[in-house]
């Protein structure tokens, strides 16, 4: 049985996706804040994992974290409406990237990687700014806006992977699981 160490919703719908199946247990561990946002990711992906895979012996633990940047300035998730206003404004008109670390842990053995994708979103308008954050869809997304919903219509382009955007780089996370000896989906 794998584990997912999250309580993400679209993490759910990608592992769903694909054919997954999995129970999902979010991890309380207090993440990391400061570093390089590739090792942010890195860190808080194995935290998650390993907190929840410490009390659940010979099973499967994914842990993932996700933050955009700007160069080394790193966006989480907005405190409140207003911060993800700020965000957006920073966002608007520029290119940035989606980091993305994933963990898989059973027992005392670990492996990680990590996904960037680079993003380009157009310019936008006081007022767009100000509906999308008001919508509430913001307010649980690295970097405020959510690829998959409403902002949708902000995004002119991307490079890399789109998952990974979404929240879990499904190919990277096949790979390594296939590498560990997990079997992620059912093989025909």
């Amino acid at each position: 049985m794998i584990i997912l160490a999250s309580a993400s919703p679209r993490r759910r719908e990608l592992l769903t996706q694909i054919g997954c199946e999995f129970i999902f247990e979010p991890s309380e561990t207090e993440e990391v804040k400061t570093g390089s946002p590739k090792k942010l990711v890195c860190e808080n992906a194995l935290l998650k994992a390993g907190q929840i895979a410490a009390t659940h012996k010979d099973m499967w633990v994914i842990g993932a974290d996700t933050v955009v940047a700007i160069g080394e300035e790193v966006y989480g998730k907005p405190a409140d409406e207003a911060d993800a206003i700020s965000m957006l404004r920073k966002l608007s008109g520029r290119s940035h990237q989606v980091y993305t670390g994933i963990a898989l842990v059973y027992n005392d053995k670990y492996w990680q990687d990590f996904s960037v994708t680079e993003v380009e979103m157009a310019v936008l308008t006081e007022k767009e700014i100000e509906r999308y954050a008001a919508s509430g869809e913001s307010l649980d997304k690295a970097g405020s806006y959510a690829i998959q919903g409403k902002s949708a219509v902000f995004i002119k382009k991307i490079d890399g992977s789109y998952s990974n955007v979404v929240g879990l780089p499904l190919h990277k996370l096949y790979a390594l699981c296939k590498k560990a000896g997990c079997n992620l989906i059912e093989e025909n």
